[in-house]
């Protein structure tokens, strides 16, 4: 997730997405940083759009909306176009399965920075 967090502070800041940029941050960070993660999270945010990706997982209940199987009240296809919910999904699949492959015992999530 820390990748994730990196990008999105160089989003915040105005700050260009990119290889070096995204190391930078996580090296400032303390983290471990993988060049092969770096590669796959820049070229997966590539055509995302970061605004409208923030606001939908604002807009998803804490309870796991999205797990729950489409939109509430309605056909899963009225909402438009979603050509960026694709790359997004790609992204967190491959921080996932990046994830898997670290087995260093902690949490998941921001309980992961609380300890």
């Amino acid at each position: 997730m820390e990748y994730v967090y990196a990008a999105l502070i160089l989003h915040e800041t105005g700050e260009e997405i990119n290889e070096d940029n995204l190391t930078s941050v996580l090296e400032s960070a303390g983290a471990d940083v993988e060049e092969s993660r770096v590669k796959a999270l820049v070229a997966a945010l590539e055509d995302v759009d970061i605004e409208e990706a923030v606001e939908q997982a604002a807009a998803v209940p804490a309870s796991g909306g999205a797990s729950a199987g489409g939109s509430a009240g309605g056909d899963a296809d009225e909402g438009g176009d979603d050509g960026g919910d694709d790359a997004a999904d790609e992204a967190e699949e491959a921080e996932a399965d990046d994830d898997e492959d670290e087995d260093d015992g902690g949490g998941e999530g921001l309980g992961e920075l609380f300890g």
